[in-house]
């Protein structure tokens, strides 16, 4: 096979987020919502699997008509920021006012952020927080912290998005990869448990929600705090 055919298997392979996202959605109207989750934490799994694979086989120089990191912009639109939002109104976890708030703070932050070309830093990592809304959501349809709690974690988040907080790519970030890669991996697998027992999984499952949201979310806060070691 040659080096241009893989690269371009690489692009219908992320392409594959589009589907999932569809399914996620379908699954959030009809309120299946440890549903659309596991189709979300599949769509992330393809999420960070592709980019890997876009570098191994060079998709900008072997197939460069198609836009690969415009398709994962669309793609990461969908299914970290709106589904993730549809599903918190819709589900009235937050009722009222909070839930327009929530809605409105969520999709149009995450619109100006996506189009910021400072969002990643020289380490690979983000400035800001990166609009991993699916993640934040899931985990707050799992612990359902009071709504008043939720509200203020949905504003002070996207209130990071607009600063020069860094946050970790667990896979990119090479500065404690060895820790951040596998909290990343165990997130996953805790995310796919909790939604595919509809939230009921149990407390081994919500606190391992919890403990690797929290490390992910401050890692790389730490890190700015920390002076790296020549």
């Amino acid at each position: 096979m040659s080096s241009s055919i893989k690269a371009l298997f690489v692009h219908l392979f992320t392409a594959t987020g589009a589907v999932l996202s569809m399914l996620a959605m379908l699954a959030a109207a009809q309120g299946k919502w440890s549903l659309m989750f596991l189709w979300l934490v599949v769509a992330l799994i393809v999420d960070g699997v592709d980019g890997p694979l876009a570098r191994r086989y060079h998709v900008k120089t072997e197939w460069p008509t198609y836009d690969g990191v415009l398709l994962d912009l669309i793609i990461d639109y969908l299914t970290y920021v709106f589904i993730p939002a549809f599903a918190l109104f819709q589900s009235g976890l937050l009722p009222g006012w909070t839930g327009w708030l929530a809605i409105i703070v969520i999709t149009y932050a995450s619109a100006i952020y996506f189009v910021d070309t400072r969002m990643k830093t020289k380490d690979n990592s983000f400035a800001g927080f990166p609009a991993c809304w699916n993640m934040v959501v899931l985990v707050l349809f799992a612990l359902e912290p009071n709504f008043y709690l939720m509200t203020g974690i949905i504003v002070i988040l996207a209130a990071t998005m607009f600063t020069n907080l860094k946050f970790i790519h667990p896979v990119r970030t090479q500065r404690w990869r060895g820790l951040s890669l596998p909290m990343a991996l165990a997130w996953t697998g805790f995310a796919g448990w909790t939604a595919w027992f509809d939230f009921v999984s149990g407390a081994l499952a919500h606190w391992g929600l919890a403990i690797t949201s929290i490390y992910l979310l401050v890692a790389g806060v730490a890190q700015q705090a920390i002076p790296e070691r020549n």
